[in-house]
Protein backbone atom coordinates (compact mmCIF):
# COMPACT_ATOMS: atom_id res chain seq x y z
CA UNK A 1 0.00 0.00 0.00
CA UNK A 2 1.69 3.38 -0.95
CA UNK A 3 1.93 6.41 1.63
CA UNK A 4 1.28 9.80 1.09
CA UNK A 5 3.04 12.56 2.87
CA UNK A 6 0.90 14.51 4.97
CA UNK A 7 1.32 18.20 5.94
CA UNK A 8 -0.23 20.27 8.61
CA UNK A 9 -0.86 23.36 7.76
CA UNK A 10 0.24 26.32 10.02
CA UNK A 11 -3.52 27.60 10.06
CA UNK A 12 -4.50 23.65 11.32
CA UNK A 13 -1.64 23.81 13.92
CA UNK A 14 -2.71 27.00 15.82
CA UNK A 15 -6.35 25.65 15.83
CA UNK A 16 -5.33 22.48 17.59
CA UNK A 17 -2.88 24.19 19.86
CA UNK A 18 -5.89 26.75 20.90
CA UNK A 19 -7.99 23.86 21.31
CA UNK A 20 -5.84 22.14 23.73
CA UNK A 21 -5.01 25.40 25.54
CA UNK A 22 -8.76 25.32 26.28
CA UNK A 23 -9.09 21.60 27.21
CA UNK A 24 -6.09 22.04 29.34
CA UNK A 25 -7.38 25.03 31.64
CA UNK A 26 -10.34 22.52 32.61
CA UNK A 27 -8.41 19.10 32.68
CA UNK A 28 -4.39 18.83 31.57
CA UNK A 29 -4.24 14.53 31.26
CA UNK A 30 -7.54 14.92 29.02
CA UNK A 31 -6.42 17.98 27.08
CA UNK A 32 -3.38 15.71 26.33
CA UNK A 33 -4.89 12.69 25.36
CA UNK A 34 -7.49 14.69 23.25
CA UNK A 35 -3.84 16.19 21.67
CA UNK A 36 -2.54 12.93 20.85
CA UNK A 37 -5.44 10.87 19.37
CA UNK A 38 -6.37 14.29 17.09
CA UNK A 39 -2.44 13.79 16.37
CA UNK A 40 -3.34 9.70 15.56
CA UNK A 41 -5.93 10.40 13.48
CA UNK A 42 -3.92 13.03 11.14
CA UNK A 43 -1.05 11.09 11.13
CA UNK A 44 -3.37 7.89 9.84
CA UNK A 45 -4.28 9.98 6.85
CA UNK A 46 -1.02 8.68 5.15
CA UNK A 47 -2.88 5.21 4.47
CA UNK A 48 -5.81 5.53 2.29
CA UNK A 49 -6.76 8.98 2.63
CA UNK A 50 -9.56 8.64 0.66
CA UNK A 51 -11.21 6.44 3.23
CA UNK A 52 -13.57 9.85 4.75
CA UNK A 53 -16.19 11.04 3.12
CA UNK A 54 -15.97 14.48 1.21
CA UNK A 55 -16.55 17.16 3.31
CA UNK A 56 -20.58 18.75 1.53
CA UNK A 57 -21.90 21.80 3.03
CA UNK A 58 -23.84 24.13 0.88
CA UNK A 59 -20.44 26.88 1.60
CA UNK A 60 -18.06 24.78 0.17
CA UNK A 61 -17.35 23.61 -2.96
CA UNK A 62 -18.37 20.05 -3.12
CA UNK A 63 -15.40 17.53 -3.52
CA UNK A 64 -12.76 20.04 -2.22
CA UNK A 65 -12.71 18.92 1.40
CA UNK A 66 -12.67 15.21 3.30
CA UNK A 67 -13.52 15.09 6.86
CA UNK A 68 -12.33 12.94 9.19
CA UNK A 69 -13.60 13.32 12.88
CA UNK A 70 -11.33 12.96 15.93
CA UNK A 71 -12.59 12.68 19.53
CA UNK A 72 -16.13 13.16 18.86
CA UNK A 73 -15.86 17.08 18.49
CA UNK A 74 -13.06 17.65 16.48
CA UNK A 75 -13.68 17.94 12.69
CA UNK A 76 -10.48 17.43 10.73
CA UNK A 77 -10.57 18.98 6.89
CA UNK A 78 -8.08 17.93 4.73
CA UNK A 79 -7.64 18.06 1.03
CA UNK A 80 -5.26 15.05 -1.14
CA UNK A 81 -3.47 16.49 -3.86
CA UNK A 82 -0.93 13.45 -5.79
CA UNK A 83 0.66 11.73 -2.90
CA UNK A 84 0.43 14.63 -0.72
CA UNK A 85 -2.44 15.09 2.53
CA UNK A 86 -2.89 18.40 2.85
CA UNK A 87 -4.52 19.37 6.45
CA UNK A 88 -6.46 23.00 6.43
CA UNK A 89 -7.98 23.10 9.70
CA UNK A 90 -8.86 21.47 12.70
CA UNK A 91 -12.63 22.81 14.21
CA UNK A 92 -14.46 22.07 17.41
CA UNK A 93 -17.63 20.87 16.13
CA UNK A 94 -19.21 22.23 19.02
CA UNK A 95 -18.61 25.50 17.49
CA UNK A 96 -20.16 27.31 14.21
CA UNK A 97 -18.08 26.53 11.28
CA UNK A 98 -19.76 28.84 8.63
CA UNK A 99 -17.08 31.25 8.93
CA UNK A 100 -14.85 28.76 6.64
CA UNK A 101 -16.20 30.43 3.80
CA UNK A 102 -14.99 33.92 4.63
Amino acid sequence: MEQYDVVIADRAKTMLGTHIKFLARVNLPAALDAKARILATIRSLNKMPERYPFFDEDYIPRGKYHKAFAENWYLILYQIKDRVVYVDYVVDCRQDYKWLVR
